[in-house]
């Protein structure tokens, strides 16, 4: 044990500087596969037989391609084609529009579930369809979809680390860099493993603060 932690404090430094490209990677995919799925979830409930069928299409054609390819896709292929991305970059998009599907879903959920009567009773009072999920739907949608939003949240934060396929240092790559170096295999990889631990626990009580104060409106 005492071996244990003179290694942590002789690698917690290194591994930390992972974590924050961790965090960098998981909150700007996080934003992007937000609003790139509110837009799917919206095309998908428009009714607009065009707007609804391309949604479908592009939600299913993204959740067949695994992350790692299309984060091998942005950054080994998009060059020849005359787009370079930076690693982090390609992370960022890649995972953001990867999730981007699974985002869509949980908000078309989340939209379909509101009763149906009180989008009629807006409409009846003049509003359109974009004030009336604006006003109506979203806000109480919102209340819906925070549980599984939550665990997407956490999901991305874990595959953050297919990240460093395309050799962006976070905090999984940093600790194999450090373990094929040293061979300290044991307390390398317990150490990320608690530090991806502490990271995902604040986000599971921040979910569940969330659904306490929505159960309680």
């Amino acid at each position: 044990m005492q071996a244990f932690w003179r290694d942590a404090v002789e690698f917690l430094p290194i591994l930390m500087s992972g974590v924050a490209l961790t965090i960098i990677v998981t909150i700007g995919s996080l934003l992007l596969s937000t609003a790139l799925g509110l837009v799917w979830a919206l095309m998908r409930v428009s009714g607009i037989g065009i707007f609804t069928g391309f949604s479908a299409g592009l939600i299913n054609v993204i959740r067949g391609i695994p992350i790692i390819v299309m984060l091998f896709y942005l950054y080994f292929v998009m060059p020849e084609l005359g787009l370079t991305l930076t690693a982090l970059q390609a992370a960022i998009l890649g995972l953001g529009i990867a999730y981007s599907a699974y985002q869509a879903e949980n908000f078309r959920a989340g939209i379909e579930a509101i009763d149906k009567g009180q989008i009629e009773a807006a409409q009846a009072i003049g509003m359109g369809w974009w004030a009336t999920m604006r006003r109506v739907v979203l806000p109480q949608a919102v209340r819906i979809v925070l549980p599984p939003y939550g665990n997407i949240m956490i999901m991305m934060l874990k595959d953050s680390s297919q990240a460093s396929t395309i050799t962006v240092a976070e905090l999984a790559l940093q600790g194999k860099l450090i373990a094929s170096s040293t061979f300290k295999n044991t307390s390398v990889f317990t150490l990320v493993a608690l530090m991806y631990l502490t990271m995902s626990i604040p986000l599971i009580l921040l979910v569940r603060h969330f659904e306490k104060r929505a159960g309680h409106k």
